[in-house]
């Protein structure tokens, strides 16, 4: 199935979950905010959200710096 994420189209298998993607991307969990088709997920919900065809998701990392 296909779907958005940063503006990019991504390919990844059926019922997948954000987490198990995140996971795919080599994102690390504690230093990410996600949203999918414009709502926030929380990180508690990243294990039972199901991604579908088309969901849009925009993941932002957080940096340290200063």
């Amino acid at each position: 199935m296909e779907i958005i994420v940063n503006g990019d189209k991504v390919h990844c298998e059926e019922n997948i979950t954000l987490e198990q993607l995140i996971d795919n991307l080599g994102y690390k969990k504690k230093q990410i905010a996600v949203e999918v088709n414009g709502q926030i997920v929380v990180k508690d919900k990243y294990e039972s959200c199901v991604l579908g065809p088309a969901d849009c998701l925009e993941i932002v990392t957080f940096v340290g710096g200063g």
